[in-house]
Protein backbone atom coordinates (compact mmCIF):
# COMPACT_ATOMS: atom_id res chain seq x y z
CA UNK A 1 0.00 0.00 0.00
CA UNK A 2 1.74 3.47 -0.89
CA UNK A 3 2.60 6.02 1.78
CA UNK A 4 -0.26 8.64 2.60
CA UNK A 5 -0.01 11.89 1.01
CA UNK A 6 0.95 15.00 2.69
CA UNK A 7 -2.24 16.60 2.70
CA UNK A 8 -1.67 19.54 4.97
CA UNK A 9 -1.40 23.21 3.52
CA UNK A 10 1.77 24.80 2.92
CA UNK A 11 2.50 28.03 3.59
CA UNK A 12 5.97 29.92 2.71
CA UNK A 13 7.46 33.12 4.50
CA UNK A 14 10.54 35.06 5.15
CA UNK A 15 12.17 36.42 8.64
CA UNK A 16 13.11 39.86 7.50
CA UNK A 17 15.86 41.74 8.91
CA UNK A 18 16.78 44.93 8.48
CA UNK A 19 19.96 46.76 10.58
CA UNK A 20 18.88 49.63 12.82
CA UNK A 21 21.69 51.54 15.13
CA UNK A 22 23.89 48.39 15.44
CA UNK A 23 21.31 45.78 16.16
CA UNK A 24 18.78 43.83 14.11
CA UNK A 25 15.53 44.60 13.54
CA UNK A 26 12.61 41.49 12.73
CA UNK A 27 9.47 43.17 10.38
CA UNK A 28 6.33 41.82 11.56
CA UNK A 29 2.55 42.13 10.13
CA UNK A 30 -0.37 42.03 12.30
CA UNK A 31 -3.68 40.13 11.52
CA UNK A 32 -6.09 40.81 13.98
CA UNK A 33 -4.52 40.44 17.21
CA UNK A 34 -1.74 38.04 15.64
CA UNK A 35 1.09 39.12 14.74
CA UNK A 36 3.59 37.23 12.37
CA UNK A 37 6.75 37.20 9.14
CA UNK A 38 5.12 38.14 5.92
CA UNK A 39 3.69 34.43 4.54
CA UNK A 40 1.22 32.58 2.65
CA UNK A 41 -0.51 29.87 1.13
CA UNK A 42 1.70 28.16 -1.87
CA UNK A 43 0.43 27.97 -5.39
CA UNK A 44 -0.14 24.86 -7.73
CA UNK A 45 3.30 24.00 -8.75
CA UNK A 46 5.09 26.94 -7.31
CA UNK A 47 7.71 26.21 -4.82
CA UNK A 48 8.28 27.28 -1.04
CA UNK A 49 10.77 29.30 -2.13
CA UNK A 50 9.38 31.26 -4.59
CA UNK A 51 5.96 31.71 -2.88
CA UNK A 52 8.16 33.16 0.08
CA UNK A 53 9.43 36.06 -1.95
CA UNK A 54 6.60 36.18 -3.87
CA UNK A 55 4.19 36.66 -0.76
CA UNK A 56 6.49 39.40 0.90
CA UNK A 57 6.30 41.61 -2.53
CA UNK A 58 2.28 41.28 -2.42
CA UNK A 59 2.45 41.83 1.35
CA UNK A 60 5.07 44.45 2.28
CA UNK A 61 5.82 45.59 -1.41
CA UNK A 62 9.68 44.73 -0.19
CA UNK A 63 11.43 43.32 -2.96
CA UNK A 64 15.31 42.39 -3.51
CA UNK A 65 16.06 40.70 -0.23
CA UNK A 66 19.10 39.83 0.56
CA UNK A 67 19.47 35.65 1.44
CA UNK A 68 22.78 36.28 3.00
CA UNK A 69 22.28 33.72 4.82
CA UNK A 70 21.38 30.54 1.99
CA UNK A 71 18.50 29.02 1.40
CA UNK A 72 18.36 27.22 5.04
CA UNK A 73 14.56 27.35 6.09
CA UNK A 74 12.80 26.96 9.55
CA UNK A 75 9.09 24.44 9.11
CA UNK A 76 6.70 24.34 11.88
CA UNK A 77 4.65 21.59 12.98
CA UNK A 78 0.55 21.34 11.14
CA UNK A 79 -1.13 24.23 13.56
CA UNK A 80 -4.72 25.49 13.26
CA UNK A 81 -7.97 24.91 12.37
CA UNK A 82 -6.59 23.10 8.74
CA UNK A 83 -3.29 21.79 10.36
CA UNK A 84 -1.54 24.38 7.88
CA UNK A 85 2.67 23.59 8.02
CA UNK A 86 4.75 27.04 7.59
CA UNK A 87 8.09 27.45 6.33
CA UNK A 88 10.25 30.13 6.62
CA UNK A 89 13.47 31.88 5.29
CA UNK A 90 15.14 34.21 6.54
CA UNK A 91 17.09 37.39 4.19
CA UNK A 92 17.95 41.22 4.90
CA UNK A 93 15.78 43.98 3.33
CA UNK A 94 18.78 46.70 3.42
CA UNK A 95 16.45 49.40 2.04
CA UNK A 96 13.01 50.04 0.81
CA UNK A 97 9.40 51.44 2.75
CA UNK A 98 7.17 48.83 3.44
CA UNK A 99 3.65 49.26 2.70
CA UNK A 100 0.73 47.13 3.19
CA UNK A 101 -1.06 47.14 -0.29
CA UNK A 102 -4.21 46.33 -1.12
CA UNK A 103 -5.40 42.73 -1.45
CA UNK A 104 -7.49 42.23 -4.55
CA UNK A 105 -9.09 39.06 -2.90
CA UNK A 106 -10.04 41.43 0.14
CA UNK A 107 -10.55 44.75 -1.12
CA UNK A 108 -8.40 45.50 2.20
CA UNK A 109 -4.87 45.32 3.11
CA UNK A 110 -4.32 42.07 4.68
CA UNK A 111 -2.72 43.06 7.77
CA UNK A 112 -3.81 45.77 9.91
CA UNK A 113 0.10 47.59 10.67
CA UNK A 114 3.94 46.47 10.60
CA UNK A 115 6.69 46.83 13.36
CA UNK A 116 10.23 46.54 12.68
CA UNK A 117 11.61 45.42 16.82
CA UNK A 118 14.33 43.79 18.02
CA UNK A 119 14.26 40.41 18.90
CA UNK A 120 13.22 41.19 22.59
CA UNK A 121 9.88 42.63 21.53
CA UNK A 122 9.07 40.54 18.60
CA UNK A 123 9.43 37.64 21.18
CA UNK A 124 7.04 39.28 23.67
CA UNK A 125 4.14 40.04 20.53
CA UNK A 126 4.38 36.63 19.24
CA UNK A 127 2.60 33.47 19.06
CA UNK A 128 4.55 30.08 21.26
CA UNK A 129 4.69 28.69 17.55
CA UNK A 130 6.35 31.74 16.23
CA UNK A 131 9.16 32.08 18.63
CA UNK A 132 10.31 28.51 17.73
CA UNK A 133 10.97 30.80 14.14
CA UNK A 134 12.72 33.64 16.09
CA UNK A 135 14.55 30.99 18.42
CA UNK A 136 15.91 29.47 15.33
CA UNK A 137 16.66 32.55 13.12
CA UNK A 138 18.57 34.09 16.54
CA UNK A 139 20.57 30.96 16.23
CA UNK A 140 21.09 31.11 12.90
CA UNK A 141 22.48 34.82 12.86
CA UNK A 142 24.84 33.81 15.46
CA UNK A 143 26.32 31.20 13.90
CA UNK A 144 26.88 32.92 11.03
CA UNK A 145 29.55 35.45 9.52
CA UNK A 146 26.72 37.83 8.44
CA UNK A 147 26.69 41.07 10.69
CA UNK A 148 23.97 44.19 11.34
Amino acid sequence: MPPELDTNPISAGVVILRSMAGEWHYLLLRAYQYWDFPKGLVEDGEQEFAAAKREVEEETTLVNLDFCWGYAFYQTAPYGKYRKIARYYIAQSPAGEVDLPISEELGRPEHEEYRWVTKEIAYDLVSPRVRQVLDWAGKLIRDSKVSD
